[in-house]
């Protein structure tokens, strides 16, 4: 149960944070896009530490991912990338140049990911 109280917490924190910046109608777009990106980031680190250990060089092949249905995250558009950049003025639009990168190796996210975060009235701070 605490577990689900800190991720609620965080959640509401985030949504604090934009307050102001965004109608709160988007809100979600934005939070939820941050979260789908670390999921995949995460899930991909798994596998990727996993197939490191193996030794057979497959860490880099898509095809080695879409097995266990895991989405191929670029080295461009994964969670380290994006932490890196987030004090960046413009890391609203490596955001969304990251959610492309993901949709261009993963047909089946063409229609799911969003590209609002270069938005002109988002305040670009507010996402570090």
């Amino acid at each position: 149960m605490t577990v689900s109280l800190e991720f609620e917490s965080k959640l509401w924190e985030m949504a604090d944070k934009l307050r102001g910046n965004i109608p709160p109608s988007d809100y979600k777009a934005v939070i939820l896009g941050l979260i789908f990106l670390k999921y995949i980031s995460d899930s991909f680190e798994e596998k990727h530490s996993a197939l490191v250990a193996e030794g057979e060089g497959f860490e880099e092949e898509p095809d080695a991912y879409a097995e266990d249905n895991i989405f191929f995250v670029p080295t461009i558009a994964r969670w380290d990338f994006i932490k890196k950049n987030a004090k960046q003025s413009t890391i609203g639009q490596t955001i969304n140049n990251v959610m492309i990168v993901i949709k261009k190796e993963n047909k089946n996210l063409k229609v799911v990911l969003s590209k609002i975060f270069a938005k002109p009235y988002l305040d670009m701070t507010k996402l570090d």
